[in-house]
């Protein structure tokens, strides 16, 4: 309800019809602001992105309980779908550009500074071996710098635009089966391979080792290739 910047919410319409098409059956449960459930229960958290005023709002709710539950449901190697802010949330801390920090979930070994301006345009990124390796394209938009530990890996690596801080070439995080990033837009519908990875590792923690039946997404590669000669082109110019 708070997070939902750029039609985030796509994403999850796309992991629903991706099941869905294959006759997999979901069930969606909304978890707003000042509730209190478990994350247990539940197979993949979706985090969307939203704006920098919003960190007080979410520290406070984060406070609530929910940092706690946030920690143990990525340990537990639950399936997380974090964009920007709610990437952001997910680590120690975001600093803003008057050097005052907020304490976030600290569930990931990673924090956030406010940056100088803003980092926004059409980018692309390349998936690590880890995430399936595939081309991704997106929209990113960010005033905060995002820093992992040593010990953390990038969800992958920029080809065009800035990613996580626009100086390691690094975009998001994959740790255990939480898949951070920066991209708006919303980014699995125009990148059904990722969103097909992320479904897996939700499918294969509950029951195992599975397969996904093959889907025509002629239409889906179209608008990724339309969006990455889009962006060849503009770096060409």
């Amino acid at each position: 309800d708070v997070l939902n910047l750029y039609g985030d919410r796509g994403n999850i319409i796309c992991l629903q019809k991706r099941l869905h098409w294959r006759g997999i059956d979901c069930s969606l449960t909304k978890l707003p602001l000042g509730s209190t459930e478990s994350l247990a229960p539940f197979d993949l958290v979706f985090i969307g992105g939203g704006m920098e005023f919003d960190t007080q709002l979410l520290s406070q709710d984060l406070r609530s309980g929910r940092a706690r539950e946030l920690r143990a449901a990525v340990e537990d190697g639950v399936s997380f779908l974090a964009v920007c802010s709610g990437y952001q949330l997910l680590g120690s801390y975001c600093q803003d550009a008057k050097g005052e920090k907020t304490a976030m979930a600290g569930a990931v070994d990673m924090y956030t500074e406010a940056g100088g301006s803003r980092m926004t345009g059409n980018y692309v990124f390349t998936l690590g071996e880890k995430s399936g390796g595939h081309q991704i394209v997106g929209f990113e938009n960010h005033l905060g710098r995002t820093w992992l530990s040593s010990g953390l890996e990038p969800l992958g690596t920029t080809s065009t635009g800035h990613g996580n801080n626009g100086r390691d070439c690094g975009e998001g995080l994959r740790y255990k089966n939480v898949f951070g990033t920066y991209s708006y837009g919303p980014v699995l519908p125009k990148n059904p391979a990722l969103c097909d990875h992320i479904l897996l590792t939700a499918l294969e923690r509950r029951y195992g080792k599975v397969s996904l039946e093959p889907l025509d997404d002629g239409v889906e590669q179209a608008a990724h290739s339309a969006i990455a000669e889009k962006i060849q082109r503009t770096e060409n110019s």
